[in-house]
Protein backbone atom coordinates (compact mmCIF):
# COMPACT_ATOMS: atom_id res chain seq x y z
CA UNK A 1 0.00 0.00 0.00
CA UNK A 2 0.94 3.19 -1.11
CA UNK A 3 1.33 6.81 0.37
CA UNK A 4 -1.99 7.48 -1.31
CA UNK A 5 -3.87 4.70 -0.40
CA UNK A 6 -2.89 4.95 3.30
CA UNK A 7 -4.33 8.65 2.95
CA UNK A 8 -7.17 6.98 1.58
CA UNK A 9 -7.27 4.35 4.67
CA UNK A 10 -6.93 7.40 7.07
CA UNK A 11 -10.30 9.25 5.38
CA UNK A 12 -11.93 5.91 6.11
CA UNK A 13 -11.24 5.93 9.43
CA UNK A 14 -12.27 8.96 10.17
CA UNK A 15 -15.23 8.69 8.52
CA UNK A 16 -16.77 5.51 9.45
CA UNK A 17 -14.95 6.24 13.38
CA UNK A 18 -13.40 2.91 13.63
CA UNK A 19 -10.81 -0.07 12.75
CA UNK A 20 -13.74 -2.22 13.23
CA UNK A 21 -16.01 -0.42 10.89
CA UNK A 22 -13.34 -0.32 8.18
CA UNK A 23 -12.46 -3.68 8.35
CA UNK A 24 -16.16 -5.00 8.05
CA UNK A 25 -16.22 -2.55 5.24
CA UNK A 26 -13.13 -4.06 3.57
CA UNK A 27 -13.45 -6.95 4.51
CA UNK A 28 -10.16 -7.51 6.16
CA UNK A 29 -8.73 -8.00 9.54
CA UNK A 30 -8.89 -5.14 11.86
CA UNK A 31 -4.69 -5.75 12.78
CA UNK A 32 -4.03 -4.97 8.95
CA UNK A 33 -6.16 -1.58 9.36
CA UNK A 34 -4.00 -0.22 12.09
CA UNK A 35 -1.16 -1.21 11.21
CA UNK A 36 -1.32 0.44 7.44
CA UNK A 37 -2.16 3.51 9.65
CA UNK A 38 1.01 2.83 11.82
CA UNK A 39 2.61 2.86 8.75
CA UNK A 40 1.14 6.28 7.59
CA UNK A 41 2.20 8.09 11.30
CA UNK A 42 5.77 6.56 10.71
CA UNK A 43 5.86 7.82 7.13
CA UNK A 44 5.11 11.05 7.70
CA UNK A 45 6.91 11.51 11.32
CA UNK A 46 3.26 12.66 13.38
CA UNK A 47 0.80 11.09 15.08
CA UNK A 48 -2.32 11.04 13.13
CA UNK A 49 -5.27 9.39 15.82
CA UNK A 50 -5.55 9.21 19.60
CA UNK A 51 -6.15 5.89 20.93
CA UNK A 52 -8.02 4.62 23.91
CA UNK A 53 -9.84 1.47 24.08
CA UNK A 54 -13.43 2.88 23.17
CA UNK A 55 -12.46 5.31 20.66
CA UNK A 56 -10.32 6.78 18.32
CA UNK A 57 -9.62 10.99 17.64
CA UNK A 58 -7.61 12.68 15.61
CA UNK A 59 -4.84 14.85 16.29
CA UNK A 60 -4.32 18.13 14.80
CA UNK A 61 -2.25 16.86 12.18
CA UNK A 62 -4.44 13.43 11.24
CA UNK A 63 -7.12 16.62 10.71
CA UNK A 64 -4.94 18.32 7.94
CA UNK A 65 -3.91 14.51 6.20
CA UNK A 66 -7.92 13.89 6.44
CA UNK A 67 -8.16 17.40 4.63
CA UNK A 68 -5.48 16.78 1.90
CA UNK A 69 -7.14 12.93 1.90
CA UNK A 70 -10.62 14.27 0.64
CA UNK A 71 -8.94 16.07 -1.70
CA UNK A 72 -6.69 13.47 -3.06
CA UNK A 73 -9.86 11.52 -3.44
CA UNK A 74 -11.88 14.39 -5.26
CA UNK A 75 -9.27 14.59 -7.93
CA UNK A 76 -8.54 10.59 -8.28
CA UNK A 77 -12.72 9.88 -8.83
CA UNK A 78 -12.74 13.61 -11.20
CA UNK A 79 -9.71 11.99 -12.97
CA UNK A 80 -11.69 8.57 -13.34
CA UNK A 81 -14.98 10.77 -14.47
CA UNK A 82 -13.24 12.37 -16.88
CA UNK A 83 -11.27 9.99 -18.28
CA UNK A 84 -14.70 7.56 -18.44
CA UNK A 85 -16.35 10.25 -20.63
CA UNK A 86 -13.56 9.58 -23.17
CA UNK A 87 -14.84 5.94 -24.03
CA UNK A 88 -17.29 5.31 -26.68
CA UNK A 89 -18.55 2.43 -24.32
CA UNK A 90 -19.09 2.70 -20.73
CA UNK A 91 -16.61 0.47 -18.27
CA UNK A 92 -15.46 -0.27 -14.76
CA UNK A 93 -17.51 -0.46 -12.09
CA UNK A 94 -20.82 1.48 -11.08
CA UNK A 95 -21.81 1.92 -7.35
CA UNK A 96 -25.42 2.19 -6.77
CA UNK A 97 -27.25 2.77 -3.51
CA UNK A 98 -31.29 2.41 -3.40
CA UNK A 99 -34.26 3.07 -0.44
CA UNK A 100 -34.86 -1.19 -0.38
CA UNK A 101 -38.38 -1.37 -1.99
CA UNK A 102 -37.58 0.73 -5.12
CA UNK A 103 -34.19 -0.70 -5.31
CA UNK A 104 -36.10 -4.70 -5.58
CA UNK A 105 -38.99 -3.34 -7.82
CA UNK A 106 -37.09 -0.89 -10.47
CA UNK A 107 -33.30 -1.02 -9.90
CA UNK A 108 -32.96 -4.36 -9.82
CA UNK A 109 -34.59 -4.43 -13.42
CA UNK A 110 -32.29 -1.63 -14.89
CA UNK A 111 -29.54 -3.13 -13.73
CA UNK A 112 -29.82 -6.33 -15.62
CA UNK A 113 -30.79 -4.28 -18.56
CA UNK A 114 -28.08 -2.46 -18.28
CA UNK A 115 -25.58 -5.45 -17.94
CA UNK A 116 -27.09 -6.97 -20.76
CA UNK A 117 -26.49 -3.78 -22.79
CA UNK A 118 -23.08 -2.92 -21.19
CA UNK A 119 -21.65 -6.65 -19.88
CA UNK A 120 -18.30 -4.98 -19.51
CA UNK A 121 -19.87 -3.12 -16.39
CA UNK A 122 -19.45 -4.46 -12.86
CA UNK A 123 -22.25 -3.05 -10.64
CA UNK A 124 -22.42 -3.11 -6.85
CA UNK A 125 -26.04 -2.58 -5.45
CA UNK A 126 -26.63 -1.61 -2.19
CA UNK A 127 -30.26 -1.78 -1.12
CA UNK A 128 -30.78 0.55 2.40
CA UNK A 129 -33.07 2.91 3.62
CA UNK A 130 -31.04 4.98 5.73
CA UNK A 131 -29.29 8.41 4.06
CA UNK A 132 -25.97 6.80 2.35
CA UNK A 133 -22.96 9.20 2.27
CA UNK A 134 -22.29 8.97 -1.78
CA UNK A 135 -18.97 10.80 -1.81
CA UNK A 136 -17.84 9.48 1.32
CA UNK A 137 -18.70 5.35 0.44
CA UNK A 138 -17.74 6.16 -3.18
CA UNK A 139 -21.03 5.41 -4.65
CA UNK A 140 -21.72 6.46 -8.51
CA UNK A 141 -24.91 7.16 -7.96
CA UNK A 142 -28.38 7.06 -5.26
CA UNK A 143 -32.30 7.12 -5.78
CA UNK A 144 -34.18 8.64 -3.52
CA UNK A 145 -37.30 9.94 -2.47
CA UNK A 146 -36.66 13.96 -2.03
CA UNK A 147 -34.33 16.15 -3.59
CA UNK A 148 -30.83 15.86 -1.78
CA UNK A 149 -30.24 18.48 0.85
CA UNK A 150 -26.33 18.03 0.71
CA UNK A 151 -25.04 20.99 -1.81
CA UNK A 152 -22.46 18.40 -3.19
CA UNK A 153 -25.13 16.33 -5.08
CA UNK A 154 -26.58 16.84 -8.43
CA UNK A 155 -30.37 15.64 -8.35
CA UNK A 156 -32.48 14.59 -11.34
CA UNK A 157 -36.27 13.86 -10.98
CA UNK A 158 -37.42 10.02 -12.16
CA UNK A 159 -40.65 10.14 -11.29
CA UNK A 160 -43.80 11.74 -8.75
CA UNK A 161 -44.97 8.90 -6.16
CA UNK A 162 -48.61 9.83 -5.32
CA UNK A 163 -50.67 8.92 -2.41
CA UNK A 164 -54.05 7.17 -2.56
CA UNK A 165 -56.24 5.59 -0.13
CA UNK A 166 -57.16 1.70 -0.41
CA UNK A 167 -59.60 -0.73 0.91
CA UNK A 168 -60.54 -4.18 0.47
CA UNK A 169 -64.52 -5.12 -1.30
CA UNK A 170 -65.00 -7.08 2.30
CA UNK A 171 -64.30 -4.00 4.52
CA UNK A 172 -66.20 -1.82 2.55
CA UNK A 173 -69.34 -4.24 2.67
CA UNK A 174 -68.44 -4.44 6.68
CA UNK A 175 -68.13 -0.38 7.10
CA UNK A 176 -69.34 1.26 4.03
CA UNK A 177 -67.55 3.21 1.54
CA UNK A 178 -66.89 6.44 3.45
CA UNK A 179 -67.11 10.09 1.65
CA UNK A 180 -66.29 12.08 4.51
CA UNK A 181 -63.19 13.21 6.68
CA UNK A 182 -64.78 12.56 10.06
CA UNK A 183 -65.99 8.98 8.66
CA UNK A 184 -62.59 7.59 7.11
CA UNK A 185 -61.10 8.72 10.93
CA UNK A 186 -63.47 6.73 12.49
CA UNK A 187 -62.80 3.71 10.58
CA UNK A 188 -59.55 1.22 11.52
CA UNK A 189 -56.39 1.62 9.81
CA UNK A 190 -53.06 -0.24 9.32
CA UNK A 191 -49.97 2.25 9.33
CA UNK A 192 -46.65 2.82 9.19
CA UNK A 193 -44.36 3.10 12.33
CA UNK A 194 -40.63 2.69 12.75
CA UNK A 195 -38.36 3.30 15.45
CA UNK A 196 -38.78 7.53 15.72
CA UNK A 197 -41.20 7.76 12.67
CA UNK A 198 -45.03 7.25 12.81
CA UNK A 199 -46.78 8.15 10.18
CA UNK A 200 -50.78 8.15 11.13
CA UNK A 201 -51.36 11.76 9.94
CA UNK A 202 -52.28 12.30 5.90
CA UNK A 203 -51.73 15.69 4.57
CA UNK A 204 -54.18 16.97 2.13
CA UNK A 205 -55.76 20.30 0.94
CA UNK A 206 -59.19 21.80 2.26
CA UNK A 207 -61.63 23.44 -0.31
CA UNK A 208 -59.98 26.72 0.38
CA UNK A 209 -56.68 25.03 -0.82
CA UNK A 210 -54.96 25.08 2.94
CA UNK A 211 -53.14 22.50 4.41
CA UNK A 212 -54.98 20.09 6.70
CA UNK A 213 -54.14 16.87 8.18
CA UNK A 214 -56.48 13.48 8.26
CA UNK A 215 -55.90 11.38 11.62
CA UNK A 216 -55.75 8.00 10.87
CA UNK A 217 -57.55 5.48 13.22
CA UNK A 218 -54.74 3.00 13.63
CA UNK A 219 -55.70 -0.31 14.74
CA UNK A 220 -52.72 -1.62 13.42
CA UNK A 221 -49.00 -0.30 13.41
CA UNK A 222 -46.34 -2.00 11.55
CA UNK A 223 -42.54 -1.26 9.73
CA UNK A 224 -42.79 -3.19 6.89
CA UNK A 225 -44.39 -1.14 3.94
CA UNK A 226 -45.60 -4.16 2.13
CA UNK A 227 -47.46 -5.15 5.15
CA UNK A 228 -49.70 -2.29 4.68
CA UNK A 229 -50.57 -3.39 1.55
CA UNK A 230 -51.14 -7.20 2.69
CA UNK A 231 -53.02 -6.14 5.65
CA UNK A 232 -55.64 -4.15 3.75
CA UNK A 233 -55.68 -6.96 1.35
CA UNK A 234 -57.39 -8.87 4.22
CA UNK A 235 -60.50 -6.62 4.45
CA UNK A 236 -60.67 -5.86 7.97
CA UNK A 237 -58.15 -2.57 7.39
CA UNK A 238 -58.39 0.29 5.20
CA UNK A 239 -54.33 1.41 4.56
CA UNK A 240 -53.16 4.78 2.98
CA UNK A 241 -50.33 4.28 0.93
CA UNK A 242 -48.01 5.29 -2.35
CA UNK A 243 -49.01 4.54 -6.09
CA UNK A 244 -45.62 2.71 -6.31
CA UNK A 245 -46.85 0.12 -3.65
CA UNK A 246 -49.54 -1.23 -6.08
CA UNK A 247 -48.67 -4.18 -8.13
CA UNK A 248 -52.00 -5.70 -9.50
CA UNK A 249 -54.22 -5.31 -6.62
CA UNK A 250 -56.41 -2.35 -8.23
CA UNK A 251 -56.58 -3.67 -11.40
CA UNK A 252 -57.76 -7.39 -10.63
CA UNK A 253 -60.77 -5.59 -8.49
CA UNK A 254 -58.77 -7.07 -4.55
CA UNK A 255 -58.16 -3.38 -3.83
CA UNK A 256 -60.56 -0.11 -4.29
CA UNK A 257 -59.59 3.69 -4.52
CA UNK A 258 -61.67 5.27 -2.11
CA UNK A 259 -62.14 8.86 -0.71
CA UNK A 260 -61.07 9.92 -4.52
CA UNK A 261 -62.81 12.99 -4.42
CA UNK A 262 -60.60 14.58 -2.03
CA UNK A 263 -56.63 16.36 -2.81
CA UNK A 264 -54.24 14.62 -1.54
CA UNK A 265 -50.68 15.89 -1.27
CA UNK A 266 -48.11 14.40 -2.82
CA UNK A 267 -45.87 11.60 -1.27
CA UNK A 268 -42.35 12.79 -2.67
CA UNK A 269 -40.57 12.60 -5.84
CA UNK A 270 -38.23 9.86 -7.07
CA UNK A 271 -34.71 11.75 -7.58
CA UNK A 272 -31.13 10.03 -9.27
CA UNK A 273 -28.23 12.20 -7.11
CA UNK A 274 -25.05 12.10 -8.01
CA UNK A 275 -21.57 13.81 -7.10
CA UNK A 276 -20.77 15.43 -10.25
CA UNK A 277 -22.69 18.34 -12.24
CA UNK A 278 -21.03 16.59 -15.25
CA UNK A 279 -21.23 12.46 -14.67
CA UNK A 280 -19.46 9.70 -16.39
CA UNK A 281 -20.98 7.90 -19.43
CA UNK A 282 -21.65 4.98 -17.44
CA UNK A 283 -24.25 7.29 -14.46
CA UNK A 284 -25.92 8.85 -17.66
CA UNK A 285 -26.82 5.69 -19.42
CA UNK A 286 -27.45 3.86 -16.23
CA UNK A 287 -30.28 6.92 -15.22
CA UNK A 288 -31.41 6.48 -18.73
CA UNK A 289 -32.26 2.58 -18.63
CA UNK A 290 -33.84 3.35 -15.03
CA UNK A 291 -36.63 5.83 -16.59
CA UNK A 292 -37.72 3.76 -19.54
CA UNK A 293 -38.12 0.96 -16.71
CA UNK A 294 -39.88 3.39 -14.56
CA UNK A 295 -41.39 5.27 -17.96
CA UNK A 296 -40.48 8.15 -19.32
CA UNK A 297 -44.18 10.21 -19.29
CA UNK A 298 -45.89 8.78 -16.74
CA UNK A 299 -44.57 5.82 -13.85
CA UNK A 300 -45.46 2.35 -14.90
CA UNK A 301 -47.16 2.21 -11.10
CA UNK A 302 -49.73 5.01 -12.00
CA UNK A 303 -50.53 2.73 -15.17
CA UNK A 304 -52.16 -0.21 -12.51
CA UNK A 305 -54.67 2.43 -11.39
CA UNK A 306 -57.12 2.89 -14.34
CA UNK A 307 -57.90 6.52 -13.91
CA UNK A 308 -56.07 7.89 -11.86
CA UNK A 309 -54.87 10.69 -13.18
CA UNK A 310 -58.87 11.62 -12.11
CA UNK A 311 -58.83 10.76 -8.50
CA UNK A 312 -57.54 13.11 -5.59
CA UNK A 313 -57.16 16.19 -7.41
CA UNK A 314 -54.53 15.47 -9.83
CA UNK A 315 -53.63 18.46 -11.86
CA UNK A 316 -50.33 17.02 -13.78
Amino acid sequence: MDLASRLLLLLEVSELGSFVKVSEHRNVNRSAISKQIRKLENELGVQLLNRTTRSLSLTAAGAEMVNQAKQLRDLLNNSKRLAENYHCEPRGELKISSSSLFGRQYVQQAVLAFQAKYPDIRIELLLEDRMVDLVGEGFDIGFRIGEPKESNLIAKQIAKNRMLIVAAPAFIEKYGKPNTIPKLESLPAVVYSAQGLLIDKVKYLDGKDNEAFIQLNSTYKVNEVEMLINTALAGEMFTVTTAQMIENEVLEGKLLPIMTHINLADYGTFYAVYPHRNPPLKTKLFIEILKQVVGDDKPVWETRIPGFDKMYKNNT
